[in-house]
């Protein structure tokens, strides 16, 4: 898998909407978390010479995928410290100066909207950059970082609402491929994986960041997403 999934030109957000107004895509795996798009009128077969491409726009390494909201892309990206390479090993692991972005285009032409870049060096397997979708809800775009930092934004103009560094906070450790459970709604609730004693899932309000609840124990959180079933007649 090369570092450069990302550093992709974005031009794969124009080409998954083909500038058509469409379903949004506001989380991963889409609307209802299930990797169903359910817009109608869609391009079921490509031309031969493959779809126009509507913009491109230059942005960092990582392998997080963009979510669509309301005309705006968002997605994150890492930019190492000048000077600074990742190492030819990516199973190597060692401190790697550099930071996160979250980065917001409009949907029409690629331009960038707004940028929030925070420090955030590196330490993990595989170091190209973040690996969760950002998740847009009610005017806000949350985003979990390689290395824990879970950050809660304003849609408009990009402007820090509320945050945590989960490894601080909760006294867990980053796992060896870093934080990668895309952040899931439940109605006021924010639910992401975290780590450590008693809060391998915890639950946020997603306005304040303030905790609702927390569960379960383990070392490490693992790498799968929070998702909701319907199973045995209970919501769980």
């Amino acid at each position: 898998m090369k570092a450069c999934l990302l550093r992709h030109a974005l031009a794969l957000a124009a080409l998954a909407t083909f500038y058509l107004r469409a379903d949004d895509w506001p989380q991963w795996l889409g609307p209802q978390r299930d990797d169903v798009w359910r817009e109608t009128g869609i391009l079921e077969k490509f031309p031969a010479e493959g779809p126009k491409v509507r913009w491109r726009t230059p942005i960092g390494a990582g392998y997080t995928g963009p979510a669509v909201a309301n005309g705006r892309v968002y997605v994150m990206d890492r930019q190492l410290t000048p000077g600074v390479s990742n190492p030819s090993n990516p199973f190597a692991r060692g401190e790697i100066p550099g930071s996160e972005r979250v980065v917001c285009l409009d949907e029409a032409d690629g331009k960038i909207r707004w940028k929030h870049e925070y420090d955030c060096p590196y330490a993990v397997s595989y170091p190209a950059g973040p690996r969760a979708t950002p998740t847009v809800n009610d005017g806000k775009v949350y985003t979990l970082g390689t290395e824990g930092n879970l950050i809660c934004l304003d849609t408009e103009k990009g402007k820090l609402i509320w945050s945590h560094e989960l490894t601080k906070d909760y006294k867990t450790k980053t796992p060896m491929w870093g934080f990668a459970g895309h952040p899931l709604i439940d109605g006021k609730k924010l639910i992401c994986l975290v780590g450590g004693e008693g809060s391998v899932a915890v639950a946020f309000d997603k306005d304040s960041g303030k905790e609702f609840w927390r569960a379960l124990s383990a070392k490490e959180p693992g790498y799968c997403p929070p998702m909701i079933y319907e199973f045995a007649g209970k919501r769980q």
